[in-house]
C-alpha cells in the first residue's frame, strides 16, 4: 500500500509540472529580407501646405500631379526586432531640379540620393495578409555635392503574398532639418522577399523527473564526480578543498595556508632581497632593486650620492644643490659677470655699442674652452616708459646678445634668453644713477 501511495504522488507530480509549462508563443519575427520600391518624390505638395495648411490644400486641390513629382527607385534591407516592430535601412535616388530652401533651385535635373533608417512599428505581425505600420527614422541626402538631414515620418500598409512576400505601400512626409535638405512627400510602392533561413518550429522537449545524486559533502558535485567526496570544495577543483584560495587544491599543496602557484608546488616564488621581484628574473636577487632594472638598485655611475636617473650630469661627480653636476668656477662666473656688465645698447635699442663686442668675445672664448657650460642671458631696463614697451625692449636686448653668440660658432641650445623688462631693479629707480645701473645685461652660467 504505501509503494503504491508513493508512485501516486510521483505520478501527480510530474503531471502537474507538465500541465504548468508555459506554452510557447509563435514567432512571427520578419526575417532578413531585400526590397525594391518605385517612388515618387512631391516637393510642390509640402512647400503649398507648409505656406497655408492642409484644409486649403485640400479645398484648393493644390495636392502635386504625378506629372509634377519626381520618379525614381529605392532599395530596402528590413530585419524584424519583434512581432510588431521592424528596422529598415532605405537607398533611394531620383533626378530632378531640388527647390532648396535659401538657394534657387537649379536649372538642370541632378541625381538626389537619400540614405535613412527607420523604425516600423506594425499593427498586426506578418503571419497577417494586411498589416498598417508607422514609420520614424533619419536620413541623409546628397545632391550636386550638397549633404543635409532629414527626418522621415509617415505609415504605410503591408500585404503578406504567400511564403513572407510581401507588397509595400508607403508614404512619409520628409522634414528638411538641414539647409541642404527641403520639406517633400515620398511616395513607394515596392516588393519585399525575405532572404534569411525560414524559421524553425520550436522543440518541446520531454519532461524529465530528476533524480538527486548522493553527494556526502554537500559541496553540490556528485560523489561520482568528487575527488574529495568527505571534504566540501568548488567544482573546479573537482570538489576538493582549496584553504589560501590559490587555486592549488590542498591535498596537492605543499603550502597550503599561503597562497602560492602552480609551478611552485603551490609555495610562493623566493625573493630572498625581498624587493617583489623573484629570484628567477632578479639580475641582483641578494639586494633589493626596482622592477626596470631587473631587480637591481637604480645605478649611480658617478658615485656622487644622485642616481642616474635624477643627476644632470651622471658621468661627473657633482653635488645635489647643483643636480649632480660639477659646480661652475667661480673665476668663471665673475668673468662673464664683468664682461655682461659692459654691454651697453644705444638709447631706446637692441643696437650695441662698439665698446661691447670686445667683452661678449670674452664670453665666446670661456664658451668654447669649455664646451659643457651653459648661459642664460637675462635683460632689464629701468621704469621709463610703458612695462610693455620695457619688456619687448629687454626681449630684443637679450636676443641680440645671444644671436651675436651664436654667429660666433656658440650652439643655439646652449643658449637661452630672456627680457623681464623693468620688473627685477637693482637699484632705486628714482635717481639717474640708480636708472643706469637698472639698464643692464646679466649672464648666468651654468653646466
Amino acid at each position: 500500500m504505501k509503494k503504491f501511495a508513493a508512485s501516486a504522488l510521483l505520478l501527480s507530480v510530474a503531471f502537474g509540472d507538465v500541465m504548468a509549462q508555459t506554452p510557447v508563443k509563435p514567432d512571427y519575427t520578419k526575417r532578413p529580407a531585400l526590397g525594391v520600391h518605385f517612388i515618387m518624390q512631391d516637393f510642390p505638395s509640402a512647400t503649398y501646405l507648409r505656406a497655408n495648411s492642409l484644409s486649403a490644400a485640400i479645398n484648393d486641390k493644390k495636392f502635386a500631379k504625378l506629372s509634377e513629382m519626381s520618379p525614381g527607385l529605392a532599395i530596402s534591407y528590413w530585419k524584424g526586432v519583434t512581432n510588431h516592430l521592424d528596422f529598415a535601412a532605405n537607398l533611394s535616388g531620383s533626378f530632378l531640379k531640388y527647390p532648396f530652401k535659401n538657394r534657387p533651385a537649379g536649372t538642370q535635373e541632378k541625381f538626389l540620393m537619400e540614405i535613412d533608417a527607420t523604425a516600423n512599428a506594425k499593427m498586426l505581425p506578418d503571419n497577417y495578409w494586411v498589416s498598417p505600420y508607422l514609420t520614424a527614422g533619419v536620413g541623409i541626402s546628397s545632391y550636386s555635392g550638397y549633404w543635409g538631414t532629414y527626418i522621415p515620418l509617415g505609415t504605410g500598409i503591408q500585404v503578406n503574398l504567400f511564403d513572407e512576400t510581401f507588397i509595400q505601400l508607403q508614404s512619409q512626409y520628409r522634414l528638411g532639418i538641414s539647409d541642404n535638405t527641403n520639406y517633400h512627400f515620398y511616395w513607394g510602392v515596392g516588393f519585399l522577399g525575405n532572404i534569411g533561413k525560414k524559421k524553425e518550429a520550436p522543440k518541446v522537449e520531454p519532461v524529465v523527473i530528476p533524480t538527486a545524486p548522493l553527494d556526502t559533502d554537500g559541496d553540490g558535485i556528485p560523489d561520482t564526480e568528487d575527488a574529495c567526496p568527505n571534504e566540501s570544495g568548488p567544482a573546479s577543483l573537482k570538489g576538493c578543498p582549496d584553504k589560501d584560495g590559490d587555486g592549488i587544491a590542498d591535498k596537492e599543496d605543499k603550502c597550503p595556508d599561503v597562497k602560492g602557484l602552480a609551478a611552485f608546488q603551490g609555495c610562493p616564488p623566493p625573493d630572498k632581497d625581498g624587493d617583489g621581484i623573484i629570484d628567477s628574473e632578479d639580475k641582483c636577487p641578494d639586494v633589493a632593486g626596482v622592477a626596470r632594472f631587473k631587480g637591481c638598485p637604480i645605478p649611480d655611475t658617478d658615485g656622487d650620492g644622485l642616481n642616474d636617473e635624477v643627476d644632470h650630469c651622471p658621468m661627473e661627480a657633482g653635488p645635489a644643490s647643483n643636480n649632480g653636476c660639477p659646480e661652475v668656477k667661480q673665476e668663471i662666473i665673475e668673468k662673464v659677470n664683468m664682461a655682461a656688465s659692459q654691454i651697453f645698447f644705444a638709447s631706446g635699442s637692441a643696437k650695441f655699442t662698439a665698446n661691447s663686442y670686445k667683452y661678449m668675445n670674452e664670453v665666446v672664448k670661456v664658451l668654447k674652452e669649455d664646451e659643457t657650460l651653459e648661459l642664460d642671458i637675462e635683460g632689464h631696463t629701468d621704469n621709463t616708459g610703458s612695462a610693455a614697451i620695457n619688456t619687448r625692449l629687454s626681449q630684443s636686448r637679450a636676443d641680440a646678445v645671444k644671436k651675436y653668440l651664436m654667429s660666433k660658432g656658440i650652439d643655439a641650445a646652449r643658449l637661452t634668453s630672456k627680457g623681464f623688462g623693468p620688473d627685477q631693479p637693482v637699484a632705486d629707480n628714482n635717481t639717474a644713477a640708480g636708472k643706469a645701473k637698472n639698464r643692464r645685461v646679466e649672464m648666468k652660467v651654468r653646466k
